[in-house]
This record gives C-alpha cells, sequence and structure tokens, in this order.
C-alpha cells in the first residue's frame, strides 16, 4: 500500500514537472518568434537573413540603420522589461499570497513614475537622471510601504491597503505635476507615464539587463523558501524559513529590477499583474513559476508592441494595449475578492 502511495506520488510529480517544462519551452519559442518578429517588421519588412547579416555586422543600406539603431534597442528594452515585470510581479504575488498584491496595485510602479514625472516637469534632467530617479523612487516607495505595514506584525492585507493608499497619494502627486507643467514639458511625461517602447536606446538597457542576470539566479535559489511562504509566517517559520530575512530579499530584488524596468520603458500597464495568473493557469503548482511568469511578461510587453504598432490606423504604445487587456482581469477579479470576503 505504502508503495503505490509512493508511486501514484512520483508519478504525479514527474507529471507536473514534464508540464513545467514543455510550457517552459513553448513560451520560450514564443519569445523568440516574436523578438525575431519584431526585429524584422515596420516600415520596411526586412526578411530573416538581412537581420542576421546586420546583427553580424555586415551593412546593409537603410536595413542596418532601421535595425540596429530602432528595432533592437526596442526589442531588447521590450525583452528585459517584460521579464522583469512578469518575474517580479508573480514574486510579490505568491509571497504575499494575493493577487491584488503586484506592482502596479500597491504603488511600487506608482512611485517610480512619480519621481520620473517629477524631474521632467520640474527639473528638466536628462534621460539618465530621469532613470535613476525611477529606480529611486520605488525604492523608497516599497521601504515606505513595508515599514508602515509591518506594526507589531506583518500583515499581507495591512501591506495592500497601505499599498493601494500610497498609490492615490503618489497618482495625486503627478496629476498635480501635470496641470503645472510647462506644455512642452508634457508631452515627454506623458509618453514616459503610458509606457512605450518607443525611442528605446541601448545604452539605457544595460543597467536593467544586468540586473535582470544578476537577480534571476537570486530568485530560483529562493524559489522553495517562496513556496513555504505561501503557506502562510508560522507554517513557513514551522518549516525552519527565516520569513523576514527571505521576505527582505526577495522584495529588494523584485523591486529592483520593476524599478529598472520602469525606467527603461515607463510603467507598462498591468503586465506583472497578468503574468503570475496566466503562469499559474499553464503551468499548475508543484514548480516555482518564475520563469514561465517571466517569459509571460516578455509575450504581453512584445505582443502588445505589435499589436500597438501594426493592428490599427493609429499607432499606441504598449502600455495603452496592455491595460486594455488588464482592465477587465482587475475588475473580474475584485468582484470576486469582494464576494469571498478576502480583503
Amino acid at each position: 500500500m505504502m508503495n503505490e502511495t509512493l508511486n501514484t506520488i512520483i508519478k504525479a510529480r514527474r507529471k507536473r514537472r514534464n508540464r513545467y517544462v514543455s510550457v517552459t519551452i513553448i513560451l520560450a519559442i514564443i519569445t523568440i518568434g516574436l523578438c525575431c518578429t519584431m526585429m524584422m517588421l515596420g516600415n520596411t519588412i526586412y526578411p530573416v537573413t538581412d537581420v542576421i547579416h546586420v546583427l553580424l555586422g555586415e551593412t546593409i543600406p537603410g536595413a542596418s540603420f532601421a535595425i540596429n539603431e530602432i528595432r533592437l534597442p526596442r526589442t531588447v528594452a521590450g525583452l528585459f522589461a517584460g521579464f522583469a515585470f512578469g518575474a517580479g510581479g508573480y514574486i510579490f504575488q505568491t509571497m504575499l499570497r494575493n493577487p491584488l498584491a503586484n506592482p502596479n496595485v500597491i504603488g511600487i510602479t506608482t512611485g517610480s513614475s512619480a519621481a520620473a514625472v517629477f524631474c521632467i516637469i520640474l527639473l528638466h534632467t536628462s534621460s539618465t537622471v530621469v532613470s535613476l530617479a525611477a529606480v529611486i523612487g520605488g525604492l523608497v516607495t516599497v521601504a515606505i510601504i513595508y515599514g508602515l505595514s509591518r506594526g507589531t506584525s506583518f500583515a499581507i492585507g495591512r501591506l495592500i491597503l497601505i499599498g493601494i493608499g500610497i498609490q492615490a497619494m503618489l497618482n495625486a502627486v503627478i496629476s498635480y505635476l501635470m496641470l503645472i507643467g510647462k506644455t512642452n514639458d508634457l508631452p515627454n511625461a506623458l509618453r514616459w507615464l503610458s509606457g512605450s517602447l518607443n525611442g528605446a536606446e541601448l545604452e539605457m538597457t544595460y543597467p536593467l539587463i544586468i540586473a535582470v542576470i544578476i537577480v534571476t539566479p537570486v530568485l530560483i535559489y529562493f524559489a522553495k523558501q517562496l513556496e513555504m511562504l505561501e503557506l502562510g509566517e508560522q507554517a513557513a517559520t514551522s518549516l525552519g524559513v527565516n520569513t523576514n530575512k527571505t521576505r527582505v530579499i526577495l522584495m529588494i530584488s523584485a523591486v529592483l529590477i520593476i524599478a529598472l524596468a520602469t525606467a527603461t520603458t515607463g510603467p507598462i500597464a498591468f503586465v506583472a499583474f497578468l503574468a503570475g495568473p496566466i503562469a499559474q493557469c499553464l503551468v499548475g503548482v508543484g514548480f516555482s513559476n518564475i520563469l514561465p511568469a517571466g517569459l509571460i511578461g516578455v509575450i504581453l510587453v512584445l505582443g502588445g508592441d505589435l499589436i500597438g504598432q501594426f493592428a490599427f490606423e493609429t499607432r499606441f504604445p504598449v502600455g495603452v494595449i496592455t491595460g486594455i487587456i488588464g482592465a477587465p482581469y482587475l475588475i473580474y477579479l475584485l468582484i470576486r475578492i469582494n464576494r469571498k470576503g478576502d480583503i
């Protein structure tokens, strides 16, 4: 009897592992396909061979400029920002055991946005300073939210409610800055706030690329502890997890890549919100969905950008497309949570 039970558990785990690997490979293939499509499509469509030759250093009149200066930076920015939003959003939702506990809803990306708009409207700084301010703004915002939510003990519901309050306050600050801003500064601020890959520069993506490469192994290393945190504070502690240390490391790591992604592309709406639930739906439970969530984030960003560029007569930034996709899901989720009385 015991052997049969053990064999059943082993078979179920093997099945879940095979599903995880299969879904991750399929998502990776879709990601590669979208990257290739981003490099090929534009005002002029270039074949794959031209794209490869240009990337290998060959000079092709017209194609070299379009691919190296416009399409490659746009693709790289979407690739790494999408992964950062997807993986970071999944970390927050899993760690805090609530789908609303993501950077968009609890104000982290809004903190980055407020800092960036402040620099654009009042200080008239360079794009480098704006990006740096966005990173600092995101880190300071999460520090304030986490500090206020602790009290005598850490509470998830308190963190979410405080985050929503901070987000509302920061949105008011952004609205005020836009109201007093000079006319020639507003288009830049609006373009930044909408979340867009337009005007992406390869040099500006380097900090994000480095951060994602360094932080992703850290997130994967703490994947087991993350799963235990999902069981609850007491259960995780009884299993030997230092909950405060693990939560702080995961939070800082996730906030860092999210803040850098926001600094690079602006706050692309709902990617961090949608990636985790989609990954869990596709992969299921039993394994960490950090990589699948990151890949889904890439697919949402690159796919949304392609739709925004070519599906309509007017070109829309990617944040508009992801916002259209994510808003109905947010409404559905709020209705479901209200009925269950979870928050």
